[in-house]
């Protein structure tokens, strides 16, 4: 078949770079792009098959086979090019250009969403801007943003980051902004780049072209740089340079009240006086960047101070947590655009549940767009992520509520308000049941009040589940093993405390092979919520055996005993065929047919033949410790043998062989065979110790402070009077205790947690429900977040002061602790 070379010629609307996330295959152009862990010219078939027509392949991904699957696609467009990436960014650098209107770009180590986040609140009143959805600034994220650009747009708002040097000059002509903010320099990424200053330059690559830029000179590294090299190449950009340092031109005096700051701005030789709403340091250098922004744009002081007054902290993540009547909410509230939209979307359909799935939606916002062909577009969208009900709220999205009425979503499934308040008095809350729901509004809306309404109220103990981290820690065991092993990952005990469904539903997202339970009941629940993956049983019951066929769970097979009794089972059906997973003992001597069991095992296999070995397994029973790898090898060298002799006996059948826990696949990556099982790495716990800074933390438990107490030396604290006070002390009442996951082996000073940084230690008993705290030294008041364990305090820390293992802390989360997803 012919194909197609650059300049790429499309009529899509679509960019589509993510085969799992096709809505609207008709008006898509899919790029293969071939990553660290997955590769896309490996689901261009199955796009065509959905409907997708065009594709961007690259001229090294064309092998043999490749070349005759793609020759298959008779109708299809097919773009060959060198780097599917850099075709992506040329294509959408072409589409830049066709629009003379002012851009910002925004770059730095840190606020760069916060700053054109708050811009695009703070500008909405002038300008019908277009801007990167949350934290878009990739070099994939950039090109998707910037091609949301059209015609009816007056300014463009962009972020761009990079993590190594190069990255910079493919963005630049993406973006090619007029204005840009250099938000500051810090530590970000510095491992991809020779120096702090070299960092500075590559990221002042994206401000060649610009006429005007905002920093603050107070960073000697971007000032120097900005003066040696981007004025060299750029001399004619006007440079609005402010610090707060005393005798500058551009002068910024700062005075902070306890909920507030005041500042004093000399700038042009005159004063202009502003308040903020907020007094953290990067809250007041992100507003001051936005508020030289518009006095250069000559916006009004009185306007000016106006929308400051409306300046609130951005939600940086995306939060799946636990709503009313059973519940789950995706809380995106603070803005609400048609690419932020998109975004919130994606997320919502990667949770693989049967909940009716909703989407409660303001306005749309600076779309650019005509409002039918807007709403149009919206309910298209809407329809290809399969959404079972929306509820509109705004005059605007009211009057185009015709556009979602359709055959798919039929008109009882509508529901349209001109405002919120009216939904919050009209609407019957109670029919939303056992629903994911996504709140989805423009800060005008606040919809804060609708996320109040439906979040389910509990006691202020949360643990919190970061899915970026979790996918981070997934990914660096997947370059372990590489791409020709299967990865089975262990989701017992509740996912290991960080909640089974939902970790499930990322996992499947993320297309791993297995999962594993300990329980019938454990897979049950997963198949309830829509998980379809392939699922080891461990310890599966005879009582259970019902299940596991109704559930398609496959059961480990671990002994002779429950082996007859699952084929005693097993002999009531006719023509089907059931997986199951035999277990070897190699040393463990926990569960597991031992040497001299194979072959009777042999013999069971042959005259059975409706029972299908899926794979054969053991356990590396001491692969954490260096000390074992001599007995670990040993039992390596026992399972090739005993496997072995299982596969020649069953040749037609060829199951997959794993014997490698988290820790054997660092300790021990050639003993990989066809799978691994992934376990507490996966959560953030490398056992081994030997690579626990390529992990990233997953699961944060905090809680808050109820009350406070000053109490005299000599004061007794708590049941049995065990903590005595031997000076003047500030006693803090935590919400959170042993019915929660806190162990009372914490009690009398063993246990300490995290408040505003600072470690304090307990004092007396740990209660059920409550724990008291000693912080005498550290400013604090009732109501403020207590961390348990997480980044700054880690579960290894946390285990080893009672003598336990990170396992057992992270299992003892009560399930009444509410669990919080969230995505950056």
């Amino acid at each position: 078949m012919n194909f197609l070379s650059e300049p790429i010629i499309t009529q899509a609307s679509v960019l589509l770079t993510d085969s799992r996330l096709v809505s609207q295959p008709e008006h898509s152009v899919f790029f293969a792009i071939k990553g660290e862990h997955h590769d896309g010219h490996a689901f261009v078939a199955e796009l065509y098959n959905k409907g997708v027509r065009e594709f961007v392949v690259e001229k090294k991904a064309m092998s043999e086979a490749f070349v005759a699957e793609l020759s298959t696609l008779t109708d299809a467009k097919i773009y060959l090019v060198e780097n599917a990436i850099r075709a992506l960014q040329n294509l959408v650098a072409k589409h830049r250009q066709k629009f003379d209107i002012p851009v910002i770009g925004v770059t730095g180590s840190n606020g760069k969403t916060i700053v054109k986040e708050w811009l695009s609140v703070l500008l909405a009143k002038d300008y019908n801007l277009v801007k990167s959805p949350r934290s878009y600034n990739s070099q994939i994220g950039v090109p998707l943003s910037v091609w949301e650009l059209n015609e009816n747009h007056n300014l463009g708002i962009f972020e761009a980051g990079i993590s190594k040097s190069g990255e910079m000059e493919f963005l630049e002509p993406v973006i090619r902004p007029t204005i840009g903010i250099f938000t500051n320099i810090g530590s970000a990424h510095d491992e991809g780049f020779r120096s702090r200053k070299q960092k500075a330059t590559e990221k002042l690559r994206l401000f060649q072209r610009c006429q005007v830029l905002i920093y603050c000179k107070d960073y000697e590294d971007i000032d120097d740089e900005i003066r040696i090299l981007l004025k060299a190449v750029n001399p004619k950009i006007k440079l609005i340079d402010w610090s707060r340092k005393a005798g500058s031109k551009t002068f910024v005096n700062v005075t902070k009240f306890a909920t507030y700051c005041t500042l004093q701005i000399l700038w042009n030789g005159q004063i202009h006086d502003f308040k903020i709403p907020l007094a953290d340091d990067a809250s007041i250098e992100n507003a001051t960047h936005c508020i030289f922004l518009m006095l250069h744009l000559e916006i009004p002081n009185g306007d000016i101070q106006s929308r400051l007054d409306w300046l609130k902290p951005v939600a940086m993540r995306l939060e799946l947590k636990q709503g009313i009547n059973d519940c789950y909410l995706i809380d995106d509230s603070y803005n609400n655009d048609y690419a932020g939209l998109a975004v919130a979307l994606n997320f919502m359909i990667q949770q693989h549940t049967k909940r009716d799935k909703v989407l409660i939606i303001s306005d749309v916002l600076q779309s650019g767009l005509e409002e039918n062909e807007l709403y149009e577009s919206i309910a298209e969208l809407v329809r290809g992520k399969k959404i079972d009900k929306v509820i509109g709220i705004g005059e605007v999205i009211y009057r185009n509520q015709k556009a979602f009425y359709t055959p798919n979503l039929e008109d009882k499934k509508t529901v349209f308000y001109q405002s919120t308040q009216e939904f919050l008095e009209k609407y019957p809350i109670n029919q939303l049941q056992s629903s994911l729901i996504l709140v989805k509004g423009a800060r005008k809306f606040e919809f804060e009040k609708i996320i109040n309404r439906l979040t389910l109220k509990v006691h202020g103990t949360v643990f919190e589940v970061n899915l970026d981290a979790l996918t981070n820690n997934l990914n660096f065991y997947r370059n372990k093993i590489g791409l020709g092993t299967k990865i089975m990952v262990m989701v017992k005990a509740f996912a290991y405390g960080s909640g089974s469904a939902e970790v499930a539903s990322l996992l499947e997202y993320h297309k791993v092979d297995y999962l594993g339970v300990a329980y019938t009941d454990e897979g049950v629940v997963l198949r309830q919520n829509g998980i379809k993956l392939p699922i080891m049983v461990l310890n599966p019951q005879p009582e259970s055996f019902a299940k596991l066929v109704e559930y398609n769970l496959e059961p480990e097979i671990y002994s002779f005993k429950l082996f007859e009794q699952f084929l005693n089972f097993t002999n009531r059906f006719t023509n089907k065929i059931f997986k199951i997973h035999l277990k070897i003992d190699t040393g463990m001597h926990r569960l597991g047919f031992v040497e001299q069991d194979i072959i009777s095992v042999i013999d069971l296999l042959n005259q059975n033949p409706t029972i299908q070995v899926a794979s054969i397994f053991s356990h590396l029973v001491g692969a954490d410790e260096s000390e074992h790898n001599a007995f670990s090898k040993l039992q390596i060298e026992k399972f090739e043998q005993m496997s072995q002799q299982i596969l020649a006996a069953i040749p037609r059948q060829k199951p997959l062989r794993h014997i490698c826990n988290s820790a054997g696949i660092i300790r021990f990556p050639e003993a990989k065979f066809d799978m691994v099982r992934l376990g507490i790495g996966l959560y953030g716990v490398e056992v081994t110790g030997v690579e626990q800074n390529a992990l990233q933390t997953v699961g944060t438990l905090k809680t808050v402070i109820s009350q406070i107490k000053h109490l005299q030396a000599g004061t007794t604290v708590g049941y049995s009077r065990k903590g005595v006070l031997e000076r003047e002390s500030k006693i803090a009442t935590i919400a959170i205790g042993y019915a929660d996951g806190f162990d009372r082996g914490f009690s009398k000073g063993v246990g300490k947690v995290l408040v505003n940084g600072v470690a304090c230690p307990v004092v007396g008993n740990v209660c059920m429900d409550m724990t008291m705290i000693d912080v005498t030294d550290v400013e604090c008041e009732e109501g403020d977040e207590v961390i348990i364990f997480g980044k700054d305090l880690s579960i290894t820390e946390l285990a080893q002061t009672i003598d336990t293992i990170p396992y057992e802390i992270l299992t003892g989360v009560s399930e009444r602790v509410k669990r919080v997803f969230f995505k950056e």
